[in-house]
């Protein structure tokens, strides 16, 4: 009897914290959210009058609400209120496909269709973005023609049409802004590597390539020259370099000396297992540590000119490669050396990076923070 008792405590309590989300919903304007509770409830109890009642009254505010909304903006002067009467319209159609599809609610509330006023609207919208993107496109800029794409785009949600599509391809084509990177010009650096050719002719392919798959703005397109001769690119700017200053360093050694002792064991007795002496001596030995050092710079100038040859934007990039290592000789007795000491010892001295390496990582390096330039630019101009 008593666990019955609890249960029914239970399940009533259930019930009326559902009455309670349900009503609170309704009092937020969440009417949505309020019939949907609504409709749970009618789906455990069906002859639940309060959960009816609740249904019908969210219904109607809702329906009132939406209507009311709808007035205001076709008294308005907003350019865009048709799309915005179209997103009331279809809030209110969303209630009627919500209400037809529960039979709960069947009979329990009478909603509207308003399909014929979503495709009339629709329609409206599609017309009044197509028409606007249009105007933009008369400004006859890069801007304008960014603004249009973009309305065209929108136009497209409410209205397929080729005609549409046409002109958002058309805007897009107007609006992307075509750069062509020039072959870079190397005849003025002080240091001339044998191979250069090979390192700069990947140094501009990975360059472009990396500008072209990691750009993330849309309007903007890269080009090696060879591409845009080949696909007739007209461009609106070039971009120059000019890699200015190019040193590929030498080994330079700093050396520095210390002398390092160690108290060792020279002699032991052993007169039983258990009686061992141990005689010391202290050995030492001179450390030569040779630290040798190689830097390498380069300076590369960029130009971009518009196709008057006007320069629109300077800067330069500077690359800098850092290698290092340590080695060290010795004299005297070996067994004065710590480990670290030994570790010097034998390390071997000949794994300074070759010109080529130094090359290709001071180039990458210069290559990464161009890269970096370029996008910062152009995405704030474009």
């Amino acid at each position: 009897m008593i666990i019955k008792l609890y249960l029914f405590i239970f399940i009533s309590g259930i019930i009326f914290l559902g009455c309670k989300t349900a009503n609170r919903a309704f009092d937020n304007g969440n009417y949505l959210d309020a019939i949907n509770l609504a409709i749970k409830k009618l789906k455990k109890n069906p002859n639940d009058g309060e959960s009816k009642a609740l249904a019908q009254a969210a219904y109607k505010k809702a329906v009132e609400l939406r209507e009311s909304n709808i007035r205001s903006l076709s008294a308005s002067n907003d350019e865009l209120h048709h799309e915005k009467i179209y997103n009331e319209y279809r809030g209110l159609q969303q209630l009627y496909v919500l209400i037809q599809k529960e039979n709960v609610l069947r009979g329990v509330v009478q909603p509207t269709d308003y399909s014929e006023y979503l495709l009339t609207y629709k329609g409206k919208s599609g017309e009044v973005l197509y028409q606007k993107g249009l105007s933009k496109m008369e400004q006859r800029d890069k801007a304008g023609y960014r603004e249009a794409y973009r309305l065209f785009q929108k136009a497209l949600q409410f209205i397929s049409h080729d005609s549409i599509a046409r002109k958002k391809d058309e805007a897009y084509q107007a609006a992307v802004v075509k750069i062509v990177i020039l072959p870079m010009n190397n005849n003025n650096y002080g240091y001339q590597y044998s191979s250069n050719s090979y390192h700069l002719k990947n140094f501009e392919q990975n360059l472009v390539r990396n500008l072209q798959f990691s750009q993330n703005n849309e309007f903007i397109k890269f080009y090696s020259d060879w591409d845009a001769r080949a696909e007739n690119i007209d461009a609106d700017e070039v971009l120059e370099m000019y890699l200015n200053r190019l040193e590929i360093g030498r080994p330079y050694d700093q050396h520095s000396t210390r002398n390092v002792s160690k108290e060792i064991v020279v002699k032991e007795t052993v007169f039983k297992p258990d009686s061992v002496v141990k005689q010391y001596a202290r050995v030492s030995a001179q450390l030569t540590v040779t630290r040798r050092t190689l830097v390498s710079e380069g300076d590369l100038y960029i130009n971009a000119r518009d196709m008057g040859g006007r320069v629109l934007w300077s800067d330069m990039v500077r690359g800098e490669h850092r290698w290092q290592t340590e080695f060290a000789t010795y004299r005297g007795d070996e067994r004065a050396l710590s480990e670290s000491d030994r570790a010097l010892i034998n390390r071997y001295d000949g794994n300074t990076p070759r010109e080529d390496e130094v090359m290709e990582a001071l180039l990458r390096q210069i290559e990464n923070e161009l890269q970096y330039r370029l996008k910062s630019h152009f995405n704030r101009y474009y």
